[in-house]
Parts: structure tokens; sequence; C-alpha cells
């Protein structure tokens, strides 16, 4: 019997938050709302938004009608 067949998989190791202390990692663009760093590199053009206000925006232009 292959003995490998039983054995449970390595879990996958946990994302990294998108964080400008993450050492290698690309420079991240501050939100322009609570200035948090964002998923977005520097270089992206236009208003960047961090995860949390980015919701909370597509909630308040959704929502207005």
């Amino acid at each position: 019997m292959d003995e490998s067949y039983c054995e449970t998989p390595a879990a996958p190791a946990p994302a990294t938050p998108a964080d400008e202390t993450v050492p290698g990692g690309p420079p991240y663009a501050e939100c322009v709302l609570c200035r948090k760093p964002t998923e977005y590199p520097e270089s992206t053009r236009g208003a960047t938004l961090c995860p949390v206000c980015e919701w909370q925006e597509a909630g308040r232009t959704a929502c207005s009608g």
C-alpha cells in the first residue's frame, strides 16, 4: 500500500497583506481616503483606494439612485 496516499497535504502559506513592510515587495500606493497602503503599485494612475475604502465606495455608489 502506498503510504503517501494517506498523508495530509501541507497547508498553503498565508497570504501577506499589501504592506510596505514586506521585504523585497514593490512600494504600494497610499489610499487617497485613509492613507493605508493599497494593493496597487505606486506607479498606478488615478485615485487608489485600499480594499476597505474601495468596498465602502462601491456600496455608496450602488445605493445612490
